[in-house]
């Protein structure tokens, strides 16, 4: 097996700093499930207070954070629109299916954001042959399509036109904190439009696991409900929460730098012949790259940059490749990813 030299296939390679790990050692604990945890308490009052929500809950989790939120809203047969790319559907094993009984239903929308007509056109009546739809899920950053902010006036639009159909509206938001940094636009102004959202504390803040779900009281309630259900209580889970406490606290300014590298490696490989990318479209931490110009499938680029050079990246798509810089990749490591891709692509192109 090729060794990784440069890792960034994603940013869930995130490791806690020392710091970081200090901090959890010191944390106070206590039984979570009964509410005793003063760690875990306060990591939920955060998240609340961050979101604008009532209330929040720890979960092992991001994809427990959708799974759950899906599982309250839903009953079994009804349809939860998200586009075509959305993480529930692609990557969290049919989830909603088994446990909320529901049915997904993709849109095609552009770089992961759809419209408010998209909506409409969507929504079918309710009739003894239609189940209705019960859930509009979005991605805040989107995921596989690189990192794409969605703007707060469109969701807003979006979330405006599921209220007219009685549906309820659900933030998948695994990167958010990327979009506030992003733009200035604070969490809870981007979540105020939704029923639940949440936040993922495992990816660019750099914790070792978790995320946070926030909704209403009643939500809430419901949602440890199914947290129980399906065995996500986790007693004296002080010390793990107590690396979100952290990562609020310290590392959430700092994505800033993950976005600079990302471009950075965008323009640094632009030129690079059978590589295709704008720069200026990298909006977050991800740096997403066409290879079609060199004749190989991602796969195959993907695996010869491990193999030659001991670069690892994600291929998403048949041709598209994706980079994510994080806490704990440097300037210097974006430099030779750059280099590294380079050579291989002008390698290519002197072998035709």
């Amino acid at each position: 097996m090729a060794s990784v030299r440069i890792d960034l296939y994603s940013d869930t390679a995130t490791k806690p700093t020392k710091e970081m790990r200090e901090f959890m050692c010191a944390a106070e604990v206590g039984d979570e499930q009964r509410g005793e945890d003063p760690t875990v308490n306060k990591l939920q009052e955060m998240v609340a207070e961050l979101l604008g929500k009532e209330a929040a809950l720890f979960l092992p989790s991001g994809t427990m954070c959708n799974q759950i939120a899906l599982a309250v809203h839903c009953r079994p047969g009804n349809f939860i629109i998200l586009d075509r790319s959305a993480h529930p559907l692609i990557s969290e094993a049919g989830g909603s299916a088994v446990l909320a009984g529901a049915v997904l239903y993709p849109i095609d929308g552009e770089n992961g954001q759809f419209t408010a007509e998209q909506i409409d056109e969507a929504i079918s009546p309710t009739s003894r042959y239609q189940s209705p739809v019960q859930v509009v899920s979005i991605e805040q950053t989107t995921n596989r399509p690189g990192g794409c902010i969605w703007p707060l006036e469109q969701m807003k639009s979006v979330c405006a036109k599921v209220r007219e159909h009685d549906a309820y509206c659900h933030m998948d938001g695994a990167r958010l904190l990327h979009a506030t940094v992003a733009t200035g636009i604070a969490a809870a102004d981007y979540a105020a439009p939704f029923d639940s959202a949440w936040i993922d504390f495992s990816k660019g803040l750099g914790a070792p696991v978790g995320g946070a779900l926030a909704g209403s009281k009643t939500f809430i309630h419901e949602a440890w409900q199914w947290k129980q259900r399906i065995g996500g209580a986790m007693r004296q889970a002080g010390i793990i929460a107590a690396a979100g406490i952290y990562a609020l606290e310290h590392h959430v300014e700092r994505l800033a730098e993950d976005h600079r590298l990302a471009k950075l490696l965008a323009e640094r490989i632009a030129s690079a012949p059978g590589i295709s990318i704008d720069p200026e479209a990298v909006e977050t931490n991800m740096c997403r790259f066409d290879v079609k110009g060199t004749g190989l499938s991602s796969q195959a680029f993907a695996d010869r940059l491990l193999d030659e050079h001991g670069v690892r990246v994600s291929n998403p798509e048949r041709t598209i490749i994706r980079a994510i810089p994080y806490l704990g990749i440097s300037e210097a490591d974006v430099g030779s990813a750059a280099d590294a891709i380079c050579s291989l692509a002008n390698k290519i192109a002197e072998s035709k």
